[in-house]
């Protein structure tokens, strides 16, 4: 028999043993007085005095120390860890006989006053004991040390059990998008829900997932983004509005990306791109400073310097200062078609002088980019979405945000021109070409909404998940979500 599969029935055998003695071992009669964090001072001295009364915690047992008659344990609960001496001659015979089989990783809740041991620790001193929870798997020694991450991910639970810095973590997450409603709720914003299922895939380029609806009998998709249904509430009249909620896309699992994420998605009537990267500047240095305590923030053996005013770039200009390349090369377009070849871009024969600039942006300059970034007039051929430039109707009003060599925004002055837009997405479907799973189709609802008349206006996404990723100096998205996605688990 493994060492586990031993361990295992010794647990088994142990609460079977509690059964019979009369103890329920998984009671719901128990109830704290204290989190361990408000019994703990911030700045515990041995030389403090100690609070006088008598203390009731309940939490997971995280090291157990028996000697006999006596014993230490370390009780965690979702705000802290703390000490109980638990003695049989407090407690009594029997109810000793019953922590005697108390485990690592069980839940239990424990009464009495503070005092401090002979090294000046702060401790309960144990009247009474209550099992709560019994634990039928051991809690591994060294998890912090484990070098399959995937385990991790993949049981959560234990993760969050014995690594405070991940539970850290996905507070912070919780706080930053607490923040960032505060923040565009303070300007007026108001926020909205739009449908998860989508009859169309619309509003982004991507593969969707496909599921069926019975009682409709009709094909739905889950969302790649919201933004066509925020348009329609522009039209609706609503000015200022956002979404934070998941989106899907059928696409590969990397480091950066999960099949279903976070973002937020706001729109603003009567404003330009411009004025959407002023406030993205505003509210991620301030968020900064709210989470982390200042605008530099460490990630990944990086500085990033998140302190207004941001670099600002064209793409032409991103492509020559940061790229490298030759106005003469990136102004002549065969030129630069035989340029991305050189550098191994793969290229439709269809991809026009702006598909092949994006392609080389992305190959080129995008890593290079560890400072806040934006970097604007994106070619129309990209940007099916994006109002033209006036100026140069080969770009338009749009801008990407990069910290870190990734991507964290995509904005732009909305396109209101219905007639404009219909001829957009029809050749934006054409360019798509056959797909055996998905059937490109005109969003002719939305080009309707179009022409009762849009206000002009602004909208931006920004990537939830990765800002979590830079604020808490993680790696990887899946540092970032509580759950990702991952291959079915060998039996």
């Amino acid at each position: 028999m493994s060492e586990l599969n031993q361990v295992l029935k010794q647990r088994r055998q142990k609460a079977q043993e509690m059964a019979e003695m009369g103890i329920n071992i998984y009671s719901n009669d128990f109830r704290p007085t204290h989190k361990i964090s408000e019994i703990l001072p911030k700045n515990d001295h041995p030389d403090l005095p100690v609070e006088a009364g008598v203390k009731i915690v309940a939490g997971r047992i995280m090291a157990l120390r028996k000697f006999g008659k006596a014993a230490f344990v370390h009780v965690q609960d979702e705000s802290g860890k703390i000490q109980i001496y638990v003695k049989r001659d407090d407690i009594g015979v029997d109810a000793y006989q019953v922590f005697k089989k108390f485990d690592i990783g069980d839940i239990a809740g424990f009464k009495g006053p503070l005092f401090r041991t002979k090294t000046g620790e702060l401790s309960i001193h144990a009247t009474s004991i209550h099992p709560i929870t019994k634990s039928l798997r051991p809690l591994p020694e060294k998890f912090h040390g484990l070098t399959d991450v995937e385990t991790r991910y993949r049981q959560r639970y234990v993760d969050l059990i014995m690594n405070p810095e991940v539970r850290d973590t996905f507070r912070k997450r919780v706080e930053i998008i607490r923040l960032i409603r505060d923040f565009l709720t303070n300007r007026g914003f108001m926020e909205v829900e739009t449908p998860m299922m989508q009859a169309i895939a619309g509003g982004a380029t991507a593969k969707p997932f496909k599921t069926h609806h019975n009682a409709l009998g009709m094909d739905l998709y889950l969302r790649i983004a919201p933004e066509l249904y925020l348009k329609r509430l522009l039209v609706g009249g609503f000015e200022r509005v956002f979404e934070i909620n998941r989106n899907f896309r059928n696409e590969g699992l990397s480091t950066r990306h999960n099949p279903e994420f976070t973002m937020l998605e706001f729109y603003q009537a009567f404003a330009t791109y411009h004025e959407l990267m002023d406030l993205t500047e505003e509210m991620v240095s301030w968020i900064a400073v709210e989470v982390t305590g200042a605008m530099t923030v460490p990630y990944q053996g990086q500085e990033v310097d998140l302190a207004p005013p941001w670099k600002r770039y064209t793409m032409d200009q991103a492509l020559i200062e940061v790229g490298k390349i030759d106005p003469a090369t990136l102004s002549d377009p065969e030129k630069t078609r035989q340029f991305a070849k050189e550098k191994g871009i793969e290229l439709d024969e269809l991809a026009g002088h702006g598909k092949v600039k994006t392609e080389l942006f992305e190959l080129l300059v995008e890593e290079k980019l560890i400072n806040p970034t934006f970097v604007t007039q994106y070619p129309t051929e990209v940007s099916p979405l994006a109002r033209r430039n006036e100026e140069n109707p080969e770009v338009t009003d749009r801008f990407e945000l990069f910290i870190t060599g990734r991507e964290m925004a995509n904005a732009f002055s909305e396109l209101n021109d219905p007639i404009d837009q219909k001829q957009r997405l029809e050749k934006q479907i054409a360019e798509r070409g056959d797909d055996d799973e998905i059937f490109p189709e005109m969003d002719e609802d939305f080009v309707r909404a179009l022409e009762y008349g849009m206000p002009p206006a602004a909208g931006e996404g920004i990537g939830i998940d990765r800002l979590v990723m830079l604020l808490t100096d993680s790696p990887s998205i899946r540092d970032v979500i509580l759950f990702p996605h991952l291959r079915a688990e060998k039996k």
